[in-house]
């Protein structure tokens, strides 16, 4: 935790998370735990004798790649609808003892599907988490179905086509689509047909672009329809299209121990907090991986701090910011904002006694 006279004012603040995996939540203690619940093998590679090998591998990852390999790998414990649910919910706790009041999480149907899950045991488990965490804990959450990019796009198709028959986005189950995994290398645009379809629906988008791709990574999504950028670092290597992103109000998901991991940054002090401050760029922080990073959202938050100093005022715009572009309702967002403020208000008060 960051060492800043700020730090309490930082744990306490009431924070959006939008761009977490919950399969990244899939901790080396839970991996351990469901494998064998379900009586599963775990690989034969030596990082897999004991958690606290497997913990140790995952702070030397040299790549995107590099991550994914033990991140698909990792999802093979999940087998049962209870398996998603409890995995959900392991996240949401951590979420709310870090200050999150709204959450927005992925999930990876493809990959599940790939090892024979049915989509309804997957959907179904992760609703049961974000059901719970509404109920015992306060939190609004929604639910974000998001593409891989290293599968076909056939199979992308499949899992959308099971989404519009299940109804999922009328029912408030399912609230978004997003795509993930390797950045460079598949086609950038390898989505166009469902975005262009799912976006006459009326289905928010978002899309991960510009953490290792360039610029035209995150214009290309744009193009397709999203709404949001997950990570958009690279943003600040194209002036005009940063400008146009601040213009329009998109808010980018930056997740900055994430961007350290996998080497996409040396430091903290490289993700470009300070300059989408100044060009009016909206952000949220997040924590992207949780489980394979180092850090939660309040992790992410202390790092930012001890990195660039923000002021109250800067974090209370952070704050504001990651409210007013989540995907929920007016009257939830009021709600969000007035403890924003009355956690501001408090804290000002504090000092000046």
């Amino acid at each position: 935790m960051c060492q800043s006279p700020l730090h309490d004012f930082i744990k306490g603040l009431p924070k959006c998370e939008h761009h977490v995996h919950l399969e990244g939540c899939l901790t080396p203690e839970l991996i351990f735990e469901l494998a064998a619940r379900n009586g599963i093998p775990l690989p034969t590679d030596p990082v897999y004798t004991s958690i606290s090998t497997l913990s140790k591998r995952y702070e030397h990852f040299t790549s995107l790649d590099d991550f994914l390999h033990f991140y698909f790998e990792g999802m093979a414990v999940l087998r049962n609808e209870q398996d998603f649910a409890d995995l959900a919910w392991s996240y949401f706790q951590k979420a709310h003892s870090d200050g999150v009041h709204h959450a927005e999480v992925f999930f990876d149907p493809q990959v599940h599907e790939d090892r024979g899950i049915p989509y309804e045991t997957i959907v179904g488990g992760f609703s049961k988490g974000c059901q719970r965490a509404e109920k015992e804990l306060g939190l609004s959450t929604r639910l974000i179905l998001c593409f891989v990019r290293h599968l076909p796009v056939d199979s992308a198709k499949g899992v959308y086509d099971e989404l519009v028959a299940s109804k999922h986005f009328e029912a408030g189950v399912v609230h978004g689509l997003g795509w993930s995994s390797s950045e460079v290398g598949p086609p950038k645009d390898m989505f166009r047909d469902i975005y262009a379809d799912a976006k006459v629906k009326g289905i928010p988008l978002t899309a991960h672009a510009g953490e290792e791709g360039d610029p035209t990574y995150i214009s290309t999504a744009l193009e397709l329809g999203a709404t949001r950028i997950d990570h958009g670092i690279r943003l600040v290597e194209d002036e005009e299209l940063m400008k146009r992103v601040a213009r329009q109000g998109t808010l980018l998901t930056v997740c900055p121990l994430s961007n350290v991991r996998l080497r996409c940054v040396k430091s903290v002090k490289e993700v470009p907090i300070r300059k989408f401050l100044e060009a009016g760029v909206k952000f949220s922080i997040n924590s992207d991986d949780p489980a394979y990073f180092g850090g939660y959202i309040l992790d992410n938050y202390c790092a930012v701090q001890e990195a660039f100093g923000l002021n109250v005022l800067e974090w209370r715009i952070i704050a504001e910011n990651s409210v007013q572009e989540s995907w929920i309702a007016d009257e939830r967002k009021a709600v969000l904002l007035e403890r924003i403020e009355a956690h501001v208000k408090e804290y000002m008060h504090t000092l000046a006694a």
